[in-house]
């Protein structure tokens, strides 16, 4: 992207103050302790947390608020709650930030109520977007790429907000009839053959940017995992149970069932999400544990339920490394820890090794193009302050003298990098300086 088209896109956003006096408190504190530590991240980290603020969020005259993921002119549902994540800290500080939160999560509801099969939207029904996909369309969606990660994260959103501020006002009704939807869609994707949901991109340069067999994609076996038609990459799943984010599902299950007992009152949506936790759980213990060569008992990336499985990780959220930290399980657990040895190594094959870095990389990207946010994750994912300490470093020192963070770069040459204007790895590493320096999100309750 050049950089006159970049400025053109950030100059459609609507311009809202959002740097406010909390905010500039609250970086001119983090700024002060990080200058002891490093004087780069002090300079990286305000360049990254004003760039969100003042660059991708387009409040609307409804209240609610549309997130551009950077240099994509739409809203990932999956994107705009890690854009946004690490201002929770901030906003029982700001009411103008917290405010800003819930407008995000009613806006994701709004798109989950349209058609909880896509990705991507449009911030208004202009058509835009991949208007030539074979699959069901409508003029708001960007893109239809049906992820269980876009329906988890905005979920977590919601409930991270109140469980950091107490905030409930994101619980309306179209709050409720989406998770009716979501919960919904879960349970016909655990027998995809009966599925309305099909996919392809007759236009595709990638053939993993459409699904295989008339858009149906592989045969899998019932499990109780549901199915995901497409990795957090936006690239097609080999084996269609992808394994992180059924583990995020589980997750976002439990909140569904406090939320409806605690704050709503709707016994029947706390037994559907039961019921559909307990299934996908079993799903997860007893098809995705898979032994590696080196006899170690870890979690697989992905499988058919037909015996298939695929031993890898990938930079994209939720990936096996970001499993400790979606809440799936605590960083100690045994099988966790064996997962995260296999995948940073050689076993994983987007593990790069190269003169300035060593991480985890996607298919998505160039060979031997390392991810800022994988980076970030391996920090986010230790209790260990020397580590974070390390990947913070790595992360500063590869940016191409940039002072942002970018999608993958080279693994002997940060100079080659993709995307100059991403602010999902942007906030990351706003978020494991933050943990650095303890100021946690809270993400369960007590």
């Amino acid at each position: 992207m050049s950089d006159e088209h970049l400025h053109n896109v950030m100059e459609q956003t609507i311009r809202q103050d959002y740097v406010t006096e909390e905010v500039k408190k609250f970086m001119e504190e983090i700024s002060t302790i990080a200058q002891k530590e490093n004087p780069m991240w002090a300079e990286i980290f305000n360049n990254c947390f004003t760039n969100t603020l003042e660059t991708v969020l387009k409040p609307q005259e409804d209240g609610t608020v549309y997130v551009l993921t950077g240099d994509i002119p739409a809203m990932w549902l999956r994107d705009s709650v890690a854009q946004v994540r690490p201002y929770l800290p901030l906003a029982n500080r700001d009411e103008k930030i917290k405010q800003m939160l819930v407008g995000v999560v009613k806006r994701q509801f709004d798109f989950i109520n349209i058609d909880p099969y896509a990705n991507a939207f449009n911030e208004t029904a202009n058509n835009a977007g991949h208007i030539h996909d074979i699959t069901e369309r409508n003029a708001w969606i960007w893109e239809r790429k049906y992820e269980i990660d876009s329906l988890c994260y905005p979920i977590q959103l919601a409930y991270l907000l109140y469980l950091n501020t107490g905030e409930t006002s994101q619980f309306d009704e179209k709050f409720v009839s989406g998770i009716e939807k979501v919960l919904s869609l879960w349970k016909v994707e655990q027998d995809h053959e009966n599925s309305p949901y099909q996919f392809w991109r007759k236009d595709a340069w990638r053939p993993e940017d459409g699904l295989s067999h008339e858009g149906r994609g592989r045969k899998t076996g019932k499990t109780g995992m549901t199915w995901s038609g497409f990795r957090p990459s936006d690239d097609s799943c080999t084996y269609h149970y992808l394994v992180p984010s059924n583990m995020f599902a589980v997750v976002v299950l439990e909140y569904i069932q406090d939320i409806f007992s605690t704050i709503l009152d709707n016994e029947n949506i706390v037994k559907t999400a039961k019921t559909l936790q307990t299934e996908i759980q079993e799903g997860i213990e007893k098809y995705a544990v898979v032994q590696n060569k080196f006899g170690k008992e870890i979690y697989a990336y992905e499988v058919d339920g037909l015996g298939n499985y695929e031993i890898m990780d990938d930079a994209n959220i939720p990936s096996l490394l970001s499993s400790a930290y979606l809440g799936y399980h605590e960083i100690d657990d045994i099988r966790y820890q064996s997962t995260r040895a296999s995948i940073l190594s050689k076993e994983n094959r987007y593990y790069y090794t190269g003169d300035i870095a060593s991480g985890i990389g996607s298919f998505h990207t160039p060979e031997n193009y390392i991810w800022h946010m994988a980076i970030a994750m391996e920090g986010l994912t230790t209790n260990d302050k020397a580590v974070k300490k390390e990947k913070l470093n790595l992360m500063a020192n590869t940016t191409a003298g940039k002072n942002l963070m970018h999608e993958g770069f080279h693994k002997d040459d940060d100079k080659f990098y993709t995307r100059e204007w991403f602010s999902w790895p942007n906030m990351m590493f706003c978020e494991l300086l933050m943990d650095y320096f303890d100021i946690k999100i809270q993400t369960k309750k007590g």
